[in-house]
C-alpha cells in the first residue's frame, strides 16, 4: 500500500506561487483546495496526509461511509500525489507542517512559526511542486 505521509517535514509554498500572503480558497464549489482548507483550518495536527487526501476524495466522489474501507485499499493500491501538489501550497500561500506522528498543521507562508521550522535542523524542508514547468 502506498502512502503520502511525511514526518517532521515542512512543505513550503511553491517557488512560483503568485500568493503574497496565505489566503483561504473560494467556498461553495467543493474544490480540492476548499475541502482541504476546511479540514486543516479546523484544527492543527488532526489529519495525516493519507487521511486528508482520502477523505476529500470520498466527499468529491460521494463514496458512502460503509464503502470506505474497501475504497481506501483500492485508492492507495497505486501511488497518489502527496500534499506537495496541494493547491493550498501551490496557489494559496500556505505551508504545511507534519509533526513526528505525521499529523499536519496549516501555517501562513509569512508566519514566525514557518521561519522557526525552516531553521530547525530536525525538520526536513521541501517546497511544493511548481505550477509551471
Amino acid at each position: 500500500m502506498h502512502s503520502t505521509n511525511y514526518t517532521d517535514t515542512l512543505i513550503l509554498p511553491a517557488p512560483d506561487t503568485k500568493a503574497q500572503a496565505a489566503t483561504a480558497p473560494a467556498t461553495g464549489k467543493g474544490t480540492v483546495a476548499e475541502l482541504q482548507y476546511e479540514r486543516l483550518s479546523a484544527g492543527d495536527y488532526v489529519w495525516t496526509s493519507d487521511d486528508l487526501i482520502f477523505d476529500v476524495h470520498c466527499q468529491r466522489k460521494e463514496i458512502p461511509e460503509a464503502d470506505r474501507m474497501a475504497a481506501r485499499e483500492t485508492f492507495f493500491s497505486k501511488g497518489q500525489p502527496c500534499l506537495r501538489t496541494s493547491p493550498l501550497a501551490k496557489t494559496y500561500g500556505w505551508a504545511l507542517h507534519y509533526d513526528s506522528d505525521g499529523k499536519i498543521a496549516l501555517l501562513p507562508m509569512d508566519s514566525e512559526r514557518v521561519a522557526e521550522l525552516e531553521a530547525d535542523p530536525a525538520v526536513t524542508v521541501k517546497a511544493a511542486m511548481k505550477s509551471s514547468r
